[in-house]
């Protein structure tokens, strides 16, 4: 009975998460007089307003950009932050608790404070309206490197050890030791990384005007405030749908090694 009345409350408690995600996607195939209900059927679904969407803004091209900005983000917090946080997990040199305490330090700092230098230097090389504007200040995580550092504290030293003996440099240990043991991490701090730079809108609006360089949260922001839509909320709701669908995928494909990580390194909750 305890089994039961859990896994009941488990499918409430999922059904009611998941159901605005369904009703984003029903709503955005039914005709725009029937969307005002909460339901999810409808008599006459179509792809008429993802068709629409398509033919007023370049959605595919927007999609590449998210994509390489997204992608080259996420391959470099991932090498940069794994180089970090084993040199503050194995490494011993001067400085290293007081590295660590800034790291942490620049957590607690609002991002709204550093806009306007971040900003101020992107104009001053003459990157605005590029992909650099858009990869370089999102290069390194604060986080990345703490999640890697709690993992590889708690690795066995002896394989590190035993790579030392055999002549291995702290890179070759790295990259073919530790790399190979920590993969639900590398893939946690990979999605995490992913999520993060796919659904940022506020830094593509500031430094990018280009409609070609627009990655997919800025040109749907656009096209749902800007008046492209009309007010027609079927067209919203495709656009946000065609905007969630890539995050909601690869965190289908990879939600195993994302749990693994959280609890091996005792981020919960």
């Amino acid at each position: 009975m305890k089994a039961i009345l859990k896994y009941f409350f488990l499918a409430v408690g999922a059904t009611i998460f998941a159901y605005p995600f369904l009703w984003m996607i029903a709503a955005s195939l039914k005709p725009e007089a029937e969307i005002g209900g909460l339901g999810l059927w409808s008599s006459s679904f179509s792809l008429s307003s993802y068709g629409t969407v398509l033919t007023k803004i370049p959605i595919g091209r927007a999609f590449l950009n998210s994509v390489i900005v997204s992608l080259s983000t996420t391959t470099s917090v991932v090498f940069f932050g794994s180089l970090v946080g084993y040199a503050l997990a194995r490494l011993n040199f001067k400085g290293k608790q007081a590295l660590f305490v800034l790291i942490l330090f620049t957590m607690m700092i609002p991002f709204q404070i550093t806009l306007i230098p971040q900003y101020i230097m992107i104009v001053k090389l003459h990157l605005t309206d590029t992909y650099p504007s858009l990869i370089v200040p999102t290069m390194m995580s604060a986080f990345s490197i703490i999640l890697f550092r709690e993992f590889f504290k708690g690795l066995p030293q002896a394989f590190i050890d035993a790579a030392r003996i055999d002549g291995c440099n702290e890179l070759k240990i790295l990259f073919r030791v530790v790399w190979p043991l920590s993969r639900p991490t590398v893939i946690t701090v990979a999605i995490l990384t992913f999520m993060t730079s796919w659904n940022e809108v506020l830094w593509p609006l500031i430094v990018v005007r280009e409609r070609s360089l627009m990655t997919m949260p800025q040109l749907v922001t656009i096209f749902t405030i800007g008046g492209e839509a009309e007010s027609l909320l079927g067209l919203q709701l495709a656009a946000a749908t065609l905007l969630a669908l890539p995050v909601i995928i690869a965190y289908a494909f990879f939600q195993r090694y994302f749990v693994e990580s959280l609890t091996s390194t005792g981020l919960k909750g």
